[in-house]
């Protein structure tokens, strides 16, 4: 690949001998799995979260303000800001169907316009997580607001202007990945709307 070839930049799936998997701890949400795993001319041995995956949604107002949730995260002990997300624990549902719900369960809104951003692996070296972000606009507020418990009952809700999402993030203040992810892909989307001529 040269320089000018940049459509052909793109991950690349390796389908490897799995000489051995088991399942070495089985949590409430996901496992952790032990691979031996033929490389090249020997075996290594990999553990990873067998993670099911999950959506998130960059949610935009009228205004261009995000919606964002601040919630309580145990293992870095911290309250961090974060974009609506969730599992994807349904059977059958896809990763839209997954994001319209959490963007229900989670804001108690619907949206009528949603596009895909970008699917990311949150941590390859230590699980098999894929987060599939969408786009949505055109919100409306639910009649009913869903029970919350346990991190989600004193949840906080914000909007906040997409441009000052980013900032935060740059100068560091908000150092969730999904949320990162999410509102820079954001800004390019309507970068890229606004720099297009339009039509007549």
């Amino acid at each position: 690949m040269n320089s000018t070839d940049a459509s052909a930049l793109r991950d690349e799936t390796v389908d490897l001998p799995i000489v051995s998997s088991e399942r070495v701890y089985e949590g409430r949400i996901w496992d952790v799995r032990s691979d031996t795993v033929q490389y090249r001319d020997s075996e290594i041995v990999r553990q990873y979260v067998d993670h099911p995956g999950a959506a998130a949604i960059v949610a935009l107002d009228d205004h261009d303000r995000v919606l964002l949730i601040q919630q309580y995260r145990h293992p870095i002990r911290r309250r961090d800001w974060e974009i609506p997300a969730g599992l994807l624990d349904v059977v059958g549902e896809s990763p839209l169907q997954s994001a319209q719900r959490e963007l229900a369960e989670e804001a108690d809104l619907t949206a009528s316009e949603w596009e895909p951003l970008v699917s990311v692996f949150t941590t390859p070296g230590g699980n098999d997580e894929v987060v599939h972000i969408f786009l949505a606009r055109g919100l409306t507020a639910n009649g009913d607001a869903h029970a919350r418990a346990d991190e989600e009952a004193d949840i906080r809700i914000e909007w906040v202007a997409l441009s000052d999402a980013v900032t935060a993030v740059m100068d560091g203040r908000m150092r969730n990945g999904i949320l990162a992810t999410g509102v820079l892909a954001a800004a390019e989307v309507l970068r890229r709307q606004n720099a297009s001529p339009t039509q007549d």
